[in-house]
């Protein structure tokens, strides 16, 4: 879980400052120190922690912070206004050009996932409804432009591509023919990549910003280089003018060191950021959500988010009247599971959690396949037995068992926590009939 070491250690130093009723400077500096230690082991950049240390720690032993009822929150609240500062303030969307197409240039190193990524970003545009086209403009690496194409297909992204023969300075300069004799007003241009920086790659990205003119720069960087991330950032922009970076593979960073030095090393905001393997996963970067998630204040925004794009809205509003009538069925459950899959990891779904201890979190196991291996008992049965799982006798069991590949046992544990469930729903709704609200608001849902 992206940034899991460092959210786990700030919490610590945290709730040692909540147990203090008064605080003396020597406190803070104590805290302070915990703090720059936790932010070095995350991979930030020493003058990125130096400068995040000082001006924390100065703002927190003025007078009004240590004389306070409670120092310990306002040294908390100081930590992240300067966690947000340093992540970016705000959010940093993408332009779009006066006159169509917009031309987005994707740059990076191999294996960066820069070719997954501009898919990625068209496959966002295109339900924002915009009409992308991705361009295959790396003709050395081998078999570069059919992974374009089969991350066009699984995106439905057209590519526009010129085999590997022709210049890719050339490709693009045609692509934006194509573009606007097709409507299409949107172009991600896939740029080759090397293993490291190199003049003669520095010298092809030059023409091609040249001859295209882009709207925007984009470097692609692997969260997973910590420190070699920022460096790569620093040098493309230097040669280039970058508009903004996208970070990847952020999930399987538990540093997240790169995330946290890039805006104050190169001064260019990070406009998205990796978190999976599906569309869905690549998220717009907010500042605020992530430092709240880093210092365990949750991340509601980020939740509502998802779940809207997960939720269909007639399905939702079928679910209530379900739940009202207490008509819920194992149809129904299998929908919701596969929805909430739809949302992310459970673990990363928990941690946007506001109020949950995260720290203990962190260490806990949250089996995924658990809910795997439901769907798969659920999906075994018939129609019939899904709307109506009372006619389940243990021959129908045996079957199931076996059509899902798990035990009779793991089938009755489905059927009784079910029906634990609808009893619950059935007292929950029965409150609200009585006019009380229990668990629920006006509309059936929990607040």
């Amino acid at each position: 879980m992206a940034f899991e070491n460092l959210g786990e250690k700030l919490q610590g130093v945290f709730k040692k400052l909540r147990g203090k009723g008064k605080l003396s400077e020597n406190d803070v500096k104590e805290a302070m120190r915990e703090v720059r230690l936790a932010l070095l082991e995350a991979d930030v950049n020493f003058r990125v922690v130096k400068e995040f240390v000082k001006n924390v720690t100065e703002k927190s032993v003025g007078h009004d912070v240590l004389e306070s009822l409670q120092p310990g929150q306002q040294v908390i609240k100081l930590v992240h206004e300067e966690m947000i500062a340093l992540l970016g303030s705000s959010q940093s969307q993408l332009t779009f050009s006066s006159k169509p197409p917009t031309v987005y240039m994707m740059v990076g190193l191999q294996g960066a996932g820069k070719t997954t990524s501009s898919g990625k970003l068209a496959g966002l545009l295109r339900k924002q409804g915009k009409r992308p086209l991705l361009v295959a403009c790396d003709i050395y690496r081998p078999a570069a432009i059919k992974q374009l194409q089969v991350v066009g297909r699984t995106y439905n992204i057209p590519v526009f591509e010129m085999g590997d023969t022709t210049s890719p300075v050339e490709i693009s300069e045609k692509s934006l023919e194509f573009a606007s004799a097709n409507g299409h007003d949107v172009v991600l241009i896939d740029t080759a990549g090397r293993l490291h920086i190199d003049d003669a790659l520095m010298d092809e990205l030059g023409q091609i910003r040249q001859r295209v003119r882009p709207q925007e720069i984009l470097l692609v960087v692997d969260a997973m280089t910590g420190q070699d991330a920022v460096n790569v950032a620093q040098t493309f922009d230097e040669k280039l003018g970058l508009d903004g970076i996208i970070v990847t593979k952020l999930d399987s960073d538990t540093r997240g060191g790169a995330v946290l030095s890039v805006k104050k090393v190169t001064g260019k905001p990070v406009k998205y950021v990796g978190m999976g393997e599906k569309l869905e996963d690549m998220e717009p970067f907010y500042p605020d959500r992530m430092a709240s998630r880093i210092l365990g204040m949750g991340d509601v925004l980020s939740l509502i988010d998802k779940a809207q794009q997960a939720f269909d809205d007639k399905q939702a509003a079928e679910l209530e009247k379900k739940l009202r009538d207490n008509s819920l069925d194992l149809e129904d459950f299998l929908t919701q599971m596969q929805q909430i899959k739809k949302m992310g990891s459970i673990g990363d779904l928990l941690s946007m959690i506001p109020g949950l201890n995260h720290a203990a979190l962190a260490g806990a196991e949250v089996d995924e396949k658990a809910m795997s291996h439901m769907e798969a008992i659920i999906q075994s049965m018939t129609r019939e037995e899904r709307k109506n799982p009372s006619i389940l006798n243990g021959s129908r069991k045996r079957r199931i068992a076996a059509g899902s590949g798990r035990t009779i046992q793991e089938v009755n544990r489905l059927l009784k926590q079910f029906e634990e469930m609808r009893k619950m729903m059935k007292g929950l709704t029965g409150s609200m009939k009585k006019g009380g609200k229990g668990l629920f608001g006006k509309k059936g849902f929990p607040f």
